[in-house]
């Protein structure tokens, strides 16, 4: 019975590292929200083909950038914590997992170019925003608290603080 529950536990806290770099980390949620995009025009639209193997490599693609980003988070938090001092091995360590990030993120809209670019989904999109102006409001009323969220996240602690004072602001 411990077995199980350590097990529920260790969930608990990778979906809190998860909700935490969303919390606190700008870039995860701009992922996020490229995500969710993408998804709700695949999923909610039927304009675009999409076979099941496609979308098993944006599944894929999607994991590498999210999976990366925490990576990248955990470095850099790990390297905050080490040294209060700006070291190369610390900077190279953060430039590192950042260009990590890059290239998974470079990946996955390669991956978005190859299976998405289907010239008349979009044609067939951008008709249904004519015809319903209405949706097309709701999209970019969609789009500003995206970027509200993107920018302002859910609120600040003492995680801003540190990072405000990494950055010298």
């Amino acid at each position: 019975m411990n077995g199980l529950i350590s097990l529920f536990k260790s969930f608990g806290y990778a979906f809190r590292g998860i909700y935490q770099a969303l919390k606190y980390e700008r870039n995860m949620r701009i992922h996020l929200v490229c995500i969710a995009y993408m998804y709700s025009f695949l999923l909610v639209y039927d304009f675009f083909k999409v076979s099941p193997t496609q979308f098993a490599l944006i599944f894929l693609a999607n994991a590498m950038v999210m999976a990366a980003e925490l990576i990248n988070t955990a470095v850099e938090r790990t390297v905050d914590l080490a040294s209060d001092k700006k070291t190369e091995n610390g900077k190279l360590a953060k430039d590192a997992a950042a260009g990590a990030v890059l290239v998974c993120a470079i990946f996955a809209v390669l991956v978005g170019i190859a299976v998405l670019f289907q010239p008349q989904a979009f044609a067939a999109l951008y008709n249904y925003y004519v015809e319903k102006p209405f949706m097309f409001l709701i999209f970019l009323i969609s789009i500003a608290l995206s970027t509200v969220f993107i920018f302002k996240g859910f609120g600040k602690s003492t995680a801003d603080g540190n990072k405000t004072k990494r950055n010298g602001k």
